[in-house]
């Protein structure tokens, strides 16, 4: 089983970002990124929200980086590690645009971008970047084949669609990937249906243990059943975790406890049929989250396969 991280700092909803995240910035992003790298993480994540409107701001807080920015900037100080966006909203813009985009971070990166891609959620941000909220599922549909295009091999990519038409226009620098793979988020059943029929992955949005091998099943059976052949890389959002026996409230769900009992716990997304599972560790501070990836790399990880 891989295993990534969605990166703290860049985005803070106060369902998930510990306190010590809002002083932080540039400088212990890249410290946790060259720590993920390090410790053999298949990838780091950044999401996107372009404005949070203000009803919902107490719960999501406005603090949301910009992907593409922030991974580029990540490429920078790291070696291997992947890319992924988690999610972008592909849908709140012309696919070339995004496609100019990407593209360029996979050029820069040498060919490390994971294009994670969402339908989104908050109706206010749509309507003010002059998107369509209400078929937000149909545009996102169009936009994945149209960025399959646009980020293909051809330096004049052909798409034509109900929304989108484009041929004759040339965009470079190409991705250094032949084909940068597209993981699609979310755990509706249209985005389900979306992962199976268009995705290179499954990107599930929280789902419980329990409900996972269904959701799995129902993964492969649409696959199955429209001849798609392609491996497909199916993840999993892992409870929280804090490697060792915390001496502070962790909450709950987390964890916790002996790298072997952890790994034990882990290894049962693998037989779910999970193929990369990301992890996210409490922490009262940056400098004790490095020491989390640290003992997570090195004493749980040899013991997940």
């Amino acid at each position: 089983m891989a295993y990534g991280m969605q990166l703290p700092v860049q985005s803070q909803s106060t369902i998930y970002a510990e306190p010590w995240e809002a002083d932080a910035g540039a400088a212990e992003l890249a410290e946790i990124a060259r720590a993920a790298d390090r410790g053999g993480f298949d990838y780091i994540a950044c999401c996107e929200h372009v404005a949070i409107p203000r009803r919902l701001a107490d719960a999501m807080s406005t603090v949301w980086y910009d992907p593409v920015a922030t991974l580029s900037f990540l490429a920078g100080v790291t070696e291997r590690v992947r890319l992924l966006s988690h999610v972008a909203i592909v849908g709140l813009r012309h696919p070339l645009a995004s496609a100019k985009q990407y593209a360029t971070l996979d050029h820069l990166s040498g060919g490390r971008l994971i294009l994670g891609v969402g339908a989104g959620h908050v109706q206010e941000e749509f309507e003010a970047l002059g998107a369509d909220f209400r078929r937000r599922g149909a545009v996102l549909d169009e936009t994945v084949d149209a960025l399959r295009a646009a980020l293909g091999p051809d330096e004049f990519p052909v798409h034509k669609g109900e929304r989108y038409a484009f041929e004759g226009l040339g965009q470079r620098p190409r991705p250094a990937q032949a084909r940068v793979p597209v993981w699609i988020g979310g755990s509706s059943a249209p985005a389900v249906r979306r992962a199976a029929l268009k995705g290179d992955g499954w990107l599930p949005q929280g789902d419980p243990r329990d409900r996972l091998p269904a959701k799995i099943e129902t993964l492969r059976r649409l696959r199955a059943e429209a001849g798609v052949g392609a491996p497909l890389t199916v993840g999993a959002i892992t409870e929280p975790l804090y490697v060792g026996v915390p001496g502070w409230e962790v909450g709950r769900r987390t964890v916790t406890g002996a790298p072997e009992a952890m790994a034990e716990s882990l290894r049962a997304y693998a037989a779910m049929g999970v193929d990369q599972i990301q992890v996210r560790f409490r922490s009262r501070s940056c400098a004790e989250l490095l020491d989390q990836i640290a003992a997570f790399a090195a004493d749980v990880v040899p013991q997940l396969d």
